[in-house]
């Protein structure tokens, strides 16, 4: 995972989408769909279901998986199929480290920021106006990070069932949520790009490359060490049982810790909507210019625990144990390439292809947005995209 800066947003960054500005960058974006992302091929299903709320004038609200740095590239692709383009909600911190070209790129694809660890009125606002009023319609990643897990979602956040619900109250107009699912196939077969990952990810913890063992046994046996470094680090030794068991064990520790500190009792919802209360709960005292400089260094310690929670919540400990397509054994390596190398984003290591499939279309109740509402709705979504990525069939 990307290591993002944790803070008070320096500024929101608006949306300047028209349909001349998205047709003039249409070769940018082939370009990074073929160029960066290795995207040759990308198929669609379920077209018609968008395809009738646009033409009907409805507010849409697009909830897709977030698995792939590739993601809106694909949506851009089916948005360039309808000829009608998109808005996105985007994390501040992309638009931050932008330079000005890319922020004027990203600006006039319908880009605009959001403070995810916060309560971000005009992000929230802006994503309300847009399907009450506009005529394009709206896409959010629910899950929020990208965990590079395509074959299962992880829970989705309230957010986005929020924004919908609230859209629905003051308007006349009909509006729709409609769940998405993106998987993705290598075309060209990238095992000896993986191996040679393999090697520098072994060399990099002063082992020997295991080249006498299979590529599968090989991940898991460094996944076992990474997590035992961890584990003596917090816990001062290794832990007994599965790595998946290991790995919720030590995320539960480190942040349940974090919530004893920070007077945190809700432990209610997912372990993301925790790490995102503990975070805010940390952001907060790095700037309270009130404390002494110490605790504002054990405040930035604790950012840097909850990323390492979210970095094990990343990893299912069950996608390499058993019998793992080429995929399955990529994403394993994309995560240690970001994660154990520090790469800002993993490379990709061949050709590839998507199919991106829509489901039907989800009627917002209208005058309805309390809580049990919004966490049905977002349940309901949750339960149809990962429908959509099982029903996905990939050759």
């Amino acid at each position: 995972m990307d290591v993002q800066p944790y803070q008070t947003p320096p500024r929101w960054w608006s949306p300047q989408l028209t349909p001349r500005r998205f047709r003039f960058w249409k070769f940018i974006r082939r370009r990074i769909r073929v160029k960066y992302h290795r995207l040759l091929d990308i198929q669609i299903q379920g077209l018609e279901n968008l395809k009738q709320c646009i033409d009907n004038g409805q507010g849409i609200l697009i909830t897709p998986n977030h698995s792939c740095h590739a993601d809106p590239s694909v949506l851009y692709w089916v948005a360039d199929q309808l000829r009608v383009p998109f808005y996105f909600m985007a994390a501040w911190q992309i638009f931050m480290r932008a330079g000005w070209i890319r922020l004027l790129v990203l600006r006039q694809h319908g880009c605009f920021s959001v403070d995810r660890e916060g309560t971000d009125i005009r992000a929230f606002r802006q994503a309300v106006n847009i399907l009450q009023h506009k005529p394009y319609p709206l896409v959010i990643f629910p899950e929020g990070e990208i965990f590079h897990i395509n074959k299962r979602i992880t829970p989705f956040r309230d957010g986005p069932a929020a924004i919908a619900l609230t859209a629905g109250k003051h308007t006349e107009r009909t509006i729709f949520c409609i769940p998405c699912g993106i998987r993705y196939q290598y075309t060209s077969n990238p095992m000896a790009e993986l191996l040679k990952l393999m090697d520098r990810l072994e060399e990099r913890i002063l082992w020997r490359p295991k080249h006498n063992l299979i590529l599968r046994k090989r991940i898991y046996q460094f996944a076992e060490a990474i997590l035992g470094l961890k584990e003596k680090e917090y816990l001062g030794d290794t832990q007994t049982g599965t790595l998946p068991e290991r790995i919720r064990s030590l995320a539960e520790y480190i942040l349940q810790g974090l919530e004893n500190k920070y007077g945190i009792t809700d432990r209610s919802p997912s372990l993301p909507d925790r790490v995102k209360t503990c975070r805010r709960h940390a952001i907060q005292a790095t700037e309270n210019t009130d404390l002494p400089e110490q605790e504002h260094d054990a405040a930035k310690t604790d950012l840097d625990d909850l990323f390492i929670v979210t970095q094990l919540f990343s990893y299912p400990g069950t996608y390499v144990s058993a019998k793992p397509t080429i995929e399955d054994m990529a994403e394993v390596l994309d995560k240690f390439e970001e994660d154990v190398l520090r790469s800002p984003t993993a490379a990709i290591r061949g050709t590839r292809r998507a199919v991106i499939a829509f489901g039907k279309p989800i009627p917002v109740e209208r005058g309805k947005g309390g809580k049990i509402q919004i966490h049905a709705l977002t349940e309901k979504l949750e339960q149809e995209v990962q429908q959509l990525l099982d029903s996905i069939e990939m050759e």
